[in-house]
């Protein structure tokens, strides 16, 4: 089956490969969170860590909303498979990187939801610190907040373009398979084609010899049906 963006499977293999790089941003983002809070003895610069999520987030966002346009595609291109097996595998496959991207965005609001929640319990506790110790300790306590979340931004960025550049190669270790794959079949094609001409040719060598001995013996009869008449009439 071929659609506008591809064939189904090549579908997907793209939304299954952008699966598995939801998956493992949103593992990375519990993660780097999770140490955030940990390590975060007083408050978080609420500025920094929102900039940091929002983006990462929209990363992610983005990502699952192209996994259910793929789904949406593929919808569409397995309904008319006419073997009711392979449409019936289709039809799971399909089904079941809808529900995983479902899954993806629920996960996705539920850790927005409590991130902000987070931001909004630093800035109280930061206004309280404010009142109680002035105004430059909590700007300094920013300061420290947002030059540690900045770092953590960063190597979450240099992790991701890794991630990027590893799903890259990995996409084009598949082509080249496939292309090997191809260019397998086709000298498979070549060499039975040229057994096959071998067999024709010898044929012909055969048949080539034995009407040489045909014409040969008809020559050697009509001289001796000449000779014969040629003595009978005189």
């Amino acid at each position: 089956m071929e659609g506008a963006g591809g064939s189904l499977s090549e579908l997907y293999s793209s939304s299954k490969r952008l699966s598995m790089k939801v998956r493992d941003a949103l593992e990375r983002l519990e993660r780097r969170e999770s140490t955030s809070r940990s390590s975060s003895s007083l408050s978080s610069s609420s500025a920094a860590l929102s900039e940091s999520s929002d983006d990462q987030a929209t990363l992610i966002r983005r990502d699952i909303s192209q996994i259910q346009s793929l789904c949406a595609d593929m919808d569409g291109m397995w309904r008319s498979i006419a073997s009711k097996p392979q449409r019936d595998l289709w039809k799971r496959k399909v089904e079941q990187v809808s529900e995983d991207a479902e899954s993806f965005r629920a996960g996705l609001d539920k850790y927005q939801s409590i991130n902000q929640k987070r931001i909004q319990e630093a800035q109280e506790r930061a206004e309280l610190l404010g009142r109680a110790n002035g105004d430059s300790h909590v700007l300094r306590i920013f300061d420290e907040e947002a030059q540690a979340m900045e770092s953590v931004r960063r190597s979450s960025r240099v992790l991701e373009d890794s991630f990027a550049t590893g799903v890259a190669i990995l996409s084009k270790y598949s082509e080249q398979r496939d292309h090997l794959k191809r260019a397998q079949r086709k000298a498979l094609d070549v060499l039975n084609t040229l057994g096959l001409s071998n067999s024709l040719l010898r044929l012909i060598e055969r048949r080539n010899r034995f009407d040489k001995w045909i014409k040969y013996a008809g020559m050697v009869i009509t001289i001796f049906v000449l000779i014969v008449f040629w003595r009978w009439t005189r």
